[in-house]
């Protein structure tokens, strides 16, 4: 009997032992802190961002001044009438090289993007146009443009077009620009 109770008493405390255990977590961690960081409030005050004069800052800081964020190149003409006619008189060309300009991608953002309104052919004459939900729509030909007031307009908007700069990144402006010229050259 005593002998059973003993068994009884030491798989008890075995099983007790391994039960606890987890192999998908260490059961002792080193530095606590590395693993599990203190979860701050986005807009609560803490006295990790102390300003020189005793006030204490917030969570959520804004970035500091001049920072951009990673892969994005800064445009650096506002979005005024004036910069608009500035860009186009400037005249600026494309940073792509054209030998590389992949032209049927080109294409399919135009034709994805841009056709709606303008059209295929760039005449103006895109299926919102023709149903006359929107009046007014210019054909290329009729326009003064170069590749750098396209950009300007396709980041930006102009008159009843919305900016598409959140559909089409840098690359893909200047690609959509120079295919629109090479509509405008074939009008």
């Amino acid at each position: 009997m005593k002998s059973l109770l003993k068994i009884t008493l030491v798989l008890g405390i075995v099983i007790s032992f391994s039960s606890c255990k987890d192999n998908g977590a260490p059961n002792y961690q080193y530095m606590p802190n590395m693993y599990e960081s203190v979860a701050y409030e986005t807009y609560s005050e803490s006295s990790a961002f102390n300003s020189p004069n005793g006030l204490q800052g917030k969570e959520g800081q804004l970035p500091p001044v001049g920072t951009v964020k990673r892969g994005y190149v800064p445009y650096e003409f506002p979005n005024t009438p004036e910069a608009y006619n500035a860009v186009k008189a400037a005249n600026i060309a494309s940073p792509l090289d054209p030998a590389k300009i992949d032209m049927k991608k080109a294409e399919e953002l135009y034709n994805i993007y841009c056709a709606i309104c303008h059209g295929t052919a760039g005449d103006g004459k895109g299926n919102l146009v023709t149903q006359g939900k929107y009046l007014g729509v210019p054909s290329y030909a009729d326009r003064v443009i170069n590749q750098g007031s396209i950009n300007h307009v396709i980041n930006y908007g102009l008159n009843s077009m919305g900016s598409y700069a959140n559909q089409l990144d840098q690359q893909e402006r200047w690609m959509v620009a120079a295919y629109v010229m090479q509509l405008k050259g074939q009008l």
